[in-house]
């Protein structure tokens, strides 16, 4: 089979999404899909819509023509503002888009009479991670204009924390966004249909337990691939964390020093810290490097130490008598690692595709055949068939599947 390649396991994400589904519906919660980390993969995104995702959503409108092209059928959101050069594009393809500048919001509403559509769009707040948002004291200046322009509907009210500046989406954030939407429903006489108040970051704010407030909707991505939660990386309690992995061929192995010799000067990536003299090591080459992913967000099968990296080449120390050339090696990834390994052509995404449970997953929501997606926000924590999930700090669910069929893609998307 080729390599480099994306091992990307559909039933786990099947799972991780189920799980996360059912167990913030317990809380009157909707789930919006991400699929920007997956190259807006069909595949991804039909196992996440039969998970119970209520819609899809992606930062770049690419891969929503990409989704729509293969029959994707969902609704779909364009998570980051558009860009002016693209409105008839988002208008054509996307239901919803996220929004902070009016003279976007007006090119949105020209591209909508011109095919008569209403666009939807979500207005996000600025709430102190410093990306993308209005400030507070200019949403409702923003709102009024907004209601101005034909074939333009506010569907809600969004703010997106942790990505930018590391910001945590705690209880004071999201009762401030609350608050906001309160406002402006009074203000205007209108009704959110959405109130989203983040994505995996906001994980621990609702096992905390502590009042939802308005919020009814986040998106998640990182959680359901990587099974993890976004603030400190901790695997969550029934969720897989090896979903998808990416596996690379040794092209050398030799033993050679420890420490190179010569004039040291900037490698291609910059300085790099001088390496200890530990005599002679097991060193091997592996076909992978920048330019397919983050080296820094690998992790290596036990015995492995990554050294470093180049744009096309992974040096790593194989301890014992080493590695043999043609041997193949299986990393697991963060976000980063992620998000660069899926846009690359030059990497293979293979789908394993199976049926029926997992063998060692016991999700509590399993025995569930659909979920509440209007519940309201103020529903328990903790309701009949509903228990509150936790992180764990040591254990994930890790393990083979047996009867998969595989196949593969081969380039980017």
């Amino acid at each position: 089979m080729s390599a480099p390649r994306l091992e990307i396991d559909l039933g786990s994400i099947h799972d991780n999404a189920r799980t996360l589904v059912g167990m913030l519906a317990c809380r009157g919660i909707s789930v919006t899909g991400i699929t920007k980390a997956t190259s807006g993969s069909p595949e991804i995104a039909r196992t996440l819509l039969r998970a119970g995702m209520t819609g899809l959503g992606d930062s770049r409108i690419e891969n929503i023509e990409t989704m729509r092209q293969a029959h994707v059928r969902a609704s779909m959101t364009l998570i980051r503002t558009p860009m002016l050069s693209q409105v008839d594009r988002v208008v054509k393809h996307a239901d919803v888009s996220f929004n902070t500048e009016l003279d976007v919001i007006s090119k949105l509403s020209s591209a909508g009479r011109k095919t008569n559509r209403t666009h939807g769009i979500v207005l996000m707040v600025e709430l102190g991670d410093l990306r993308e948002g209005i400030m507070p004291g200019d949403l409702e200046n923003t709102v009024r204009e907004t209601l101005r322009f034909p074939n333009i509907a506010i569907r809600g009210i969004g703010a997106n924390l942790a990505c930018y500046n590391g910001v945590a989406p705690d209880a004071r954030k999201m009762s401030e966004l609350s608050r906001l939407v309160d406002s402006i429903e009074a203000k205007f006489a209108l009704s959110m249909d959405i109130v989203s108040g983040g994505n995996s970051a906001n994980l621990d704010w609702v096992r905390s337990g502590t009042d939802l407030g308005r919020i009814n909707n986040l998106r998640l991505g990182e959680s359901i691939l990587l099974g993890v939660e976004a603030l400190n990386r901790q695997p969550v309690d029934g969720l897989r964390t090896d979903a998808i992995t990416l596996v690379a061929e040794v092209i050398e192995s030799k033993v050679k020093p420890s420490q190179p010799w010569g004039v040291i000067a900037q490698t291609a990536f910059g300085e790099r810290p001088p390496a200890a003299d530990r005599g002679k090591i097991s060193q091997a080459v592996l076909a992978i490097g920048h330019q397919d992913t983050d080296p820094l967000g690998l992790d290596p099968p036990a015995g492995i130490k990554i050294l470093g990296a180049s744009s096309d080449h992974l040096v790593v120390e194989a301890a014992g008598s080493g590695l043999t050339v043609g041997a193949e090696l299986t990393f697991q990834l963060n976000y980063s690692a992620l998000l660069r390994a899926m846009t690359s052509p030059f990497i293979a995404k293979v789908m394993k595709i199976r049926s029926g449970p997992h063998p060692a997953l016991n999700s509590p929501f399993n025995h569930l055949d659909s979920f509440p997606t209007t519940a309201p926000p103020s529903a328990p924590f903790a309701i009949s068939g509903c228990p509150p999930y936790t992180v764990s700090k040591t254990a994930a669910v890790k393990s083979g599947h047996s009867g998969s069929s595989v196949r593969t893609i081969n380039g980017g998307r």
